[in-house]
């Protein structure tokens, strides 16, 4: 049965999981590329992108575990660019270029429809118009029993978070502080909704939570 996971979400020593002032030029708002400092040099980041070596260790062994039993993903629209508003045409087709990382059907979350787009490597965006349960219903099936990852950004696992639909959530708490941004926890009630500590392991990089809702 497909569980619906996060993984490699870094948030700052303060919640943020993307810093103020997201612009372009600063998807991740400023400051926020800091958040990802213990991931980029791991082998298992390094080979998503078609490069060789990389650390190996905890931090690597935690970033592997995003690709495991994958069979589909979702991201919200600002995760998939900076375009605004109706799509003025198909030009953008993510941040990735031609053979995206992710290798299987990628479920888009937008208010304005489009095409589904097929990229190399097997991975297909498609574009879902209405709302998060029905993104989550055809991830499931795209899946075909393999789990599904909400890959971000923090307004787009808040959602799923607040619906209490997310079964497994890893963090890594990176030691820099934002100040201001895109707050993961704010307003949610974690223990309400069921989650406990499953695991938490700190390294030289990173402290790595995991979050799962009790059985």
């Amino acid at each position: 049965m497909s569980k619906l996971r996060v993984n490699n979400f870094s948030i700052s020593l303060d919640g943020y999981g993307a810093g103020p002032d997201q612009s372009p030029e600063a998807p991740l708002g400023i400051g926020g590329e800091a958040l990802h400092d213990w991931f980029v040099p791991t082998r298992t980041f390094r080979q998503a992108h078609g490069q060789a070596g990389g650390a190996t260790g905890a931090d690597d062994d935690f970033a592997a575990r995003a690709f495991a039993n994958v069979g589909a993903w979702i991201i919200g629209r600002n995760m998939f660019g900076p375009v605004r508003g109706p799509w003025p045409d198909d030009s953008w087709k993510g941040w990735w270029g031609d053979n995206p990382p992710y290798h299987c059907p990628v479920f888009v979350l937008t208010h304005h429809a489009r095409a589904p787009l097929v990229m190399d490597g097997g991975t297909v965006f498609h574009f879902v118009t209405d709302g998060i349960e029905a993104a989550l219903k055809r991830a499931v099936e795209a899946a075909e029993g393999r789990d599904v990852v909400v890959g971000g950004g923090v307004a787009t696992i808040r959602q799923y978070l607040s619906a209490g639909l997310i079964d497994e959530l890893h963090f890594a708490i990176s030691p820099v502080l934002l100040g201001a941004g895109e707050h993961l926890f704010a307003g949610i009630d974690t223990v309400s909704l069921g989650y406990r500590c499953r695991e938490h392991l700190p390294t030289a990089n990173a402290t790595h939570v995991v979050l799962a809702k009790r059985a």
